[in-house]
């Protein structure tokens, strides 16, 4: 694995860990890579799918709210959007009562994908998990991770 040398200054319990989070993450992604490449996606258009796929049904949210489930700029994900468009993955449609607002809208073939897309990357993501932790392992990184993230 990747090993930096940090200034003594720095907290060396802290650090480590989270050089190691940042290293577990792209590992994570790693296993992703394929299924992304099989679909045809970019991380972002399968994160934006997968928020949408999670809204209650229609599964449709305005750009704002997805704004707000995903790390991106309004301009890149103004750009996500159009591709998804482009390929009817999602449909956009003005409000009559707002046309300022124009909600993405997870299509058929959309929600076709990307749950194909979930279930192919659960499956790998699991068993990259399962080769390096046991069950307990898992459940108390989990539970840790859990803890970080309230």
């Amino acid at each position: 694995m990747d090993s930096h040398q940090w200034d003594s200054s720095f907290d060396p319990q802290t650090v480590p860990l989270f050089l190691q989070l940042q290293w577990a993450q792209a590992r994570s992604l790693l296993c992703m890579q394929p299924m992304l490449e099989k679909f045809a996606l970019s991380a972002m258009e399968f994160d934006v799918l997968a928020t949408l796929r999670n809204a209650p049904a229609p599964h449709q949210m305005t750009p704002s709210m997805i704004q707000a489930g995903v790390v991106i700029s309004s301009g890149g994900l103004t750009k996500v959007l159009l591709q998804l468009e482009t390929r009817a993955l999602v449909t956009r449609r003005q409000l009559a009562d707002d046309l300022r607002i124009k909600p993405v809208c997870l299509t058929a073939a959309g929600a076709a994908l990307v749950e194909q897309a979930m279930a192919e990357t659960v499956a790998a993501t699991g068993q990259w998990l399962r080769q390096r932790l046991d069950a307990a392992e898992i459940g108390q990184l989990t539970a840790l991770l859990a803890k970080l993230a309230q």
